[in-house]
């Protein structure tokens, strides 16, 4: 077990990723906490589902930016390296001819900071999860 420095949490990975601290209250809170370089990438992509999901709110979720509307839709977080998308497994296996570039596992997708995001692509997804039903 690796125990975090900062917040004293216990991962099986050691340097796990993880929020230390309280969970940001608002999606406002959570990109202001994240690195500069990384605010831009992180509020296209809230323009990009706010504009696809106009009636859905906004909401901190798994301590994560949520779109929900009577259920969570879909979730993205900033890492080290990536954004994660998270629109549930139906999601990632409905679009895996368009993901193949980029690596996924079940209900996430790492859209990494070395290339342009996707954000039609997460418009997509975004729309398709909410049109099917197959929330996060």
């Amino acid at each position: 077990m690796w125990k975090c420095p900062e917040c004293g949490r216990e991962f099986k990975n050691t340097n796990q990723d993880h929020f230390c601290g309280e969970p940001p209250k608002t999606i406002d809170a959570y990109i202001d906490a994240q690195p500069e370089e990384v605010q831009p990438l992180l509020n296209q992509v809230r323009d990009t589902l706010r504009a696809v999901l106009p009636h859905a709110e906004e909401r901190i979720s798994w301590s994560m930016p949520t779109y929900w509307q009577k259920q969570n839709i879909i979730h993205f977080a900033a890492f080290k390296k990536h954004i994660g998308l998270y629109p549930g497994d139906k999601a990632v296996e409905h679009f895996k001819e368009k993901l193949t570039e980029y690596k996924t596992s079940k209900g996430a997708i790492q859209l990494p900071f070395s290339k342009p995001l996707p954000l039609e692509l997460i418009a997509e997804i975004a729309k398709w999860c909410y049109e099917t039903g197959n929330h996060h």
